[in-house]
Parts: structure tokens; sequence; C-alpha cells
């Protein structure tokens, strides 16, 4: 018989995999492109596959298994896809594959469980990648080879919920600073607002700057690698020669596909801009005026619920409401944080509740303390 802790092991490894299951059900019923549909079909076979193991393994220790546990973090996902589609939610699904790629690694009874997800990991990158698809071929076997590199970036969801959690917790800190010290219910909602407007304008232009900053440099630097491969081609083919040959090619093979690359300039800057300076040309950090607006509405968006209390009422009703609205909306943050962090809804709803309070109560107790000394 299994220890409880095994166990316990199973049913997570169970709620793990029909999490996938579901999630690729999903993604197959959403999906218009034939080949793609047959993949996620594919990787919903092998994750049920491997939650039927599970099973048994509980069966045989008499523990019947349960659901498809993590059931919030499974109907979240499924929402957000039939809502948005396949790719808002393919950078999330691939940093959590992952990172879970070798999570059966140290256990002895997954058989090829651990082999498995490692390939589904790399599936689901190249799925989250197949915008490449358009790139010539050098680009195509720069961005097949590195598939992981995406893997820990930032994605839509993430840059999402941060943003919104940015929003909220300034500003209930700042309104429970300013109900700390005693002042009326009308300088409370003018604060409230002001601290939306100016966190909103605040990361919108940092945003602005961030992304510009980064499309400057890297059109810099393409430029620079451009008039290299003008002024230097020799040199630019030999470290095209050199990128293939860490890529497997042997000696001769690399020299003679870097040779026939550096007949098309284009295709060979395109390379040498993915593979020596770790960019792509058809992005280069997005576009700041709308990364702008986003960051202004995402952390307007979480900003709000503090201060909306005190448009309808007044005094220790509206800080009530206030803490009790910022609770709701801390919690859902956490919900939505589950989706990338690999811990339960629960758990990071409460997480996110608790950090959101203690730091509303510290807000609060020094605009208490100011208020006294003050007056």
């Amino acid at each position: 018989m299994a220890t409880k802790h095994e166990v316990k092991r199973y049913k997570a490894n169970l709620s793990d995999e029909l999490h996938s299951a579901a999630l690729y059900e999903t993604l197959a019923n959403v999906e218009k492109d034939e080949t793609r549909k047959q993949v996620y079909h594919d990787l919903a076979q092998s994750e049920h596959s491997h939650a039927q193991t599970w099973a048994d393994k509980l069966r045989a220790n008499g523990v019947e298994p349960k659901g498809e546990g993590r059931a919030l973090k499974t109907r979240l996902m499924k929402g957000l896809v039939r809502l948005f589609g396949a790719d808002f939610v393919l950078p999330t699904l691939a940093a959590a594959e992952y990172a879970d790629r070798n999570k059966y690694q140290g256990q002895q009874d997954a058989g090829r469980m651990s082999a498995d997800e490692r390939h589904h990991a790399a599936v689901v990158q190249a799925l989250a990648r197949d915008g490449d698809a358009h790139l010539p071929p050098g680009a195509r076997i720069a961005a097949a080879e590195s598939w992981h590199k995406g893997a820990a970036s930032g994605n839509d969801l993430r840059a999402a919920v941060l943003g919104a959690n940015d929003g909220l917790v300034s500003n209930f800190c700042l309104i429970m600073g300013v109900a700390g010290a005693g002042t009326g219910n009308k300088a409370i909602l003018l604060t409230g607002l002001a601290g939306l407007i100016a966190g909103a304008c605040s990361m919108a232009l940092g945003e602005w700057l961030s992304v510009t900053n980064a499309r400057e440099l890297a059109s810099t630097q393409i430029a620079k690698e451009a008039e290299e491969i003008d002024e230097q081609p020799e040199a630019e083919e030999h470290e095209l020669a050199l990128i293939y040959r860490a890529k497997g090619l042997d000696a001769n093979e690399a020299k003679r596909v870097a040779s026939q690359m550096m007949r098309d300039k284009d295709k060979a800057l395109d390379t040498l801009t993915r593979e020596e300076l770790g960019l792509d040309p058809a992005e280069l950090g997005g576009n700041p005026w709308s990364a702008a607006g986003v960051s202004f509405c995402l952390f307007s968006a979480g900003a709000i619920f503090p201060v909306m209390p005190f448009l309808w009422t007044h005094g220790v009703s509206a800080i009530v409401q206030c803490v009790v609205l910022s609770m709701l909306a801390l919690a859902s943050i956490g919900v939505f944080t589950s989706l990338f962090n690999g811990r339960s809804a629960g758990f990071s709803a409460l997480r996110q509740i608790v950090i959101g309070l203690i730091a509303a109560a510290f807000t609060f107790g020094v605009g208490r303390l100011l208020g006294v000394s003050i007056s």
C-alpha cells in the first residue's frame, strides 16, 4: 500500500493531468486549423492517458479519484480560451508546460511521463511561436532551435494581471493611509481619483519610454549589423558558419549554408539579428503607444475599486466597503495569478488578500500616527 504522502502525490498528479487535458480539449474545440486541432487532440489524449495511470494507482490503494481538480483554474482558463482565443493563453500555457517539464523526473513510478512532459513543453512552445512560420528559412531554423528562450518570458495575460494589481494595491494603500489620518469623505475621494490618474499616467509614460528606448536600441543594433554585412561580408559569413556549427552541422556543411545565406542579405541579417543579438526584427518590442494605452487602462481598472465606495457613501461605511471590495478584487487577481504561478487558485487568492491587507493596514497606521501628530 502507498503511504499518505504518495497518495497525496497521486492526487496532485491526477489533478494536474486532468486540468491539462481539459484545457487542450478546449483549445482543440476552438481551433480552426486542422493541423493544430489534431495536435491539441493528441496532447489531450496523452494527458488523459497520464491521468488514467494516477487514477489507477489511487484505486489500487482504495481511493476513488475525484473530478478534474483545480476546477476553478480549469474553468477560468477555458473561459479565457473561448473569449479571447488560443493565442491569448498559449504563452501562459507554454510557460507552465516548460516549468513542469521535469516534474516527473524524480518520480520513479511515472514511467515515460517525464519524457512525454518534456515533449509537450516543446510542442506547446512551438505552437506559441507559430507566427515564425512566415519568416525566411534561416530565421525558422534559429527559432526552432531556441524554442525554450521564450518559455519564461512575459505575456499578455501576466502583464494584464500585474498591471491591474499595481493599480489596486497602490490606490488601496493610498486611500487607507488618508482615511487613517481622519480626513473627510471628499478629501479621500479626491485623493483616490488623483492617485488613480497620477498612477495610470506614470505607468503609461514609463511603458512608453521603456518600449521606445528598447525599439531605438534594437534599431541601432540592427542597423549596425546591416552595416557590418555590407562592409565585412567575409567576417559575417564566418559568424553564420559558427552559428550553424553550434547547431550541429559539420564545418563544410556550415560553410555551405552560411555562403548560401549570405547571397540574400535580408535573410543573413534576419538570422544574425536573432542569433547574435537575440532580437526579433518583426517586433522590436511592440508599439509604444498601444503599450502606454494598455498600461493606463489596466492600472485604472485596478485602482478604481478602492475608490468606488466613496462615490455613494461616506465615513466608516465607505471604509469598510472599500476594504471588502478591495479584498474581492485582490482575490480575483490571486485567482488569475494562479494561471501562471503553478499554485492553487485558493492559495493564490488568500496570499494576495493577506499581502494587500497587511500593506493597507500599515499605511492606515502611518496615516493615523501622522494625523494625530499633525493635529
